[in-house]
């Protein structure tokens, strides 16, 4: 048990009820910040957007789906990923299927984005055995107009971007093998969640977050918070069908 601490029932009782209450607070806390999130001022999208999608050409209008509300998540798959996408947006990928008919009933279609030309982003979406609406971004100003994607020289001009371009840790030097770019091309994609609203024939943007928010993690990754033993360190990820041993 690595040393771990063994109580009683009764002890082991007290200590739940203490973080019960850190808890109850976490959930009010988490209830406030939906609130403030939906109140945030809807923003009308004046440009028009054109993308490539698996059934041809769409506007941002069109992507709606006959539905008022449109959500994103932005898998890290550039134009410069000879690979494929980033195993952790692959990991998150490979949890929104189960989610997308209740989305759906609830007035809400759901997408995937990437700047990868589309016949890409096909071939990586069957490799994955992924259902949702995959969507490219390239040749676009989308992802630079919504914060998703950074120029060259806008990432360089980041100073913390920039120290890990230079001097990246073992883990990220190996994330840019794994994707197949170079770390100066591959650190300017922005993995995150956008969100837009649909009334009158008008689109609004509502909303955007991108990592490092914890909600731009793997679903599995709240799972592995209820679990006994805490998980290595660092954000290693591997896809599923390249783990290097067998579960």
């Amino acid at each position: 048990m690595d040393g771990h601490e063994v109580g009683t029932r009764a002890e082991w009782q007290a200590a739940r009820d203490e973080l019960a209450k850190l808890e109850a607070e976490q959930a009010q806390l988490n209830e406030e910040i939906t609130r403030r999130r939906r109140e945030l001022p809807w923003v009308p999208v004046e440009k028009e957007y054109v993308f490539d999608t698996e059934d041809g050409r769409k506007t941002l209008a069109e992507l709606f789906d006959g539905r008022s509300q449109l959500l994103a998540y932005n898998i890290m798959y550039g134009p410069d990923y000879r690979l494929g996408a980033c195993p952790g947006c692959t990991s998150l990928g490979d949890e929104f299927d189960g989610g997308l008919v209740h989305l759906n009933h609830r007035d809400v279609t759901f997408v995937c984005f990437s700047r990868a030309p589309i016949d890409r982003l096909v071939a990586y979406k069957q490799r994955m055995g992924w259902q949702f609406p995959y969507v490219s971004t390239n040749g676009t100003d989308f992802a630079f107009d919504f914060g998703l994607a950074l120029t060259e020289e806008q990432a360089l001009a980041i100073p913390e971007l920039k120290a890990l371009i230079d001097d990246p840790p073992e883990w990220l030097a190996f994330w840019a093998t794994q994707v197949g770019a170079e770390l100066k091309d591959g650190l300017r994609e922005a993995p995150g969640y956008i969100a837009f609203a649909q009334e009158n024939g008008t689109v609004y943007h509502t909303y955007t977050v991108t990592a490092p928010d914890p909600f731009v993690a793997p679903f599995f990754s709240f799972l592995l918070e209820r679990t006994p033993k805490p998980q290595p360190d660092g954000p290693l990820s591997y896809r599923k069908d390249e783990y290097p041993d067998a579960a």
